[in-house]
């Protein structure tokens, strides 16, 4: 009986040595193929959109990765992917690491490991004003659109259970469909939904963004589950970032007083912690 139970605890050994070697490889292998490979949503600006004149992926998660790229000393690449594609093809290993506006929840905690938060925001909501809404809690059994696979949908049932969520595969699907007066009630992340709201123009008079905030979103990079040696490479770029200055300098240039956007006179946060509240 001794054997068996022998042969049993060396192949549980075997079996945990083979495991933690094969997700310490994920940073050799990174290096050695000299590569890091980001996905990222491209539509979302300013985390990450497409320069119309270069055609090149800009924007703050841009510029985030390629200096975690240049600190591992490696090339930054980047993959568009779709909201609801963002963990699946990070499970899978089509991307290294994800860029791609994800909120740091305590559900997602059991999918991906997270780097340290670089932004913090909230879920709005956008109506037209000729909807006579004012508040939140005026959307019930209300249609509310947004996309597929994020939090927005989720953040909203929580507060207005009764509203009625219509997903579509982008945020500006989504954003159209408010236009077109497929819905009440167009959610998303405060700072992109501004973003969108920009975009309306001389239209904008014609629509209001609720006062409401329906939750506080951390935002950070999206690290394989296990991959210890990638999440210390990662938050050790990050945190030189913060420690230089330069964090706040890419803060600025995309979300800033003089951006394009010009979203906001500082930046009220450091890049400090993966810790979530609740």
């Amino acid at each position: 009986m001794r054997i068996p139970t022998l042969l049993s605890a060396l192949l549980a050994s075997l079996i945990t040595l083979t495991s933690v070697s094969a997700q310490a490889d994920q940073l050799a292998d990174i290096k050695k193929k000299g590569e890091i490979i980001f996905g990222v949503l491209g539509i979302d600006e300013p985390n990450s959109f497409v320069d119309p004149k270069t055609r090149e992926f800009v924007g703050y998660e841009i510029d985030l990765a390629t200096a975690v790229a240049k600190n591992l000393g490696v090339k930054p690449v980047f993959k568009q992917l779709a909201v609801a594609a963002r963990i699946p093809e990070l499970q899978q290993g089509h991307v290294d690491v994800l860029a791609a506006s994800l909120t740091h929840n305590k559900e997602r905690e059991s999918q991906v490991d997270f780097a340290l938060t670089h932004f913090v925001t909230g879920s709005k909501v956008l109506v037209k004003k000729s909807s006579g809404i004012h508040n939140v809690s005026e959307l019930a059994g209300k249609k509310a659109l947004t996309v597929k696979g994020g939090t927005q949908g989720p953040n909203l049932l929580k507060v207005v259970p009764t509203a009625e969520i219509v997903t579509f595969e982008s945020t500006q699907q989504a954003f159209q469909a408010l236009q077109q007066g497929k819905g009440t009630a167009y959610i998303n992340d405060e700072v992109s939904l501004l973003a969108d709201f920009a975009k309306l123009g001389d239209k904008s008079k014609d629509y209001v963004i609720l006062p409401q905030n329906l939750n506080v979103e951390p935002l950070a990079l999206g690290i394989k589950k296990g991959e210890a040696g990638v999440k210390t490479a990662v938050d050790d770029s990050l945190r030189g970032l913060e420690k230089s200055g330069e964090a706040n300098k890419i803060f600025l240039k995309w979300y800033g007083p003089e951006s394009r956007l010009k979203l906001f006179p500082k930046r009220d946060f450091k890049i400090e912690s993966d810790k979530i509240e609740g």
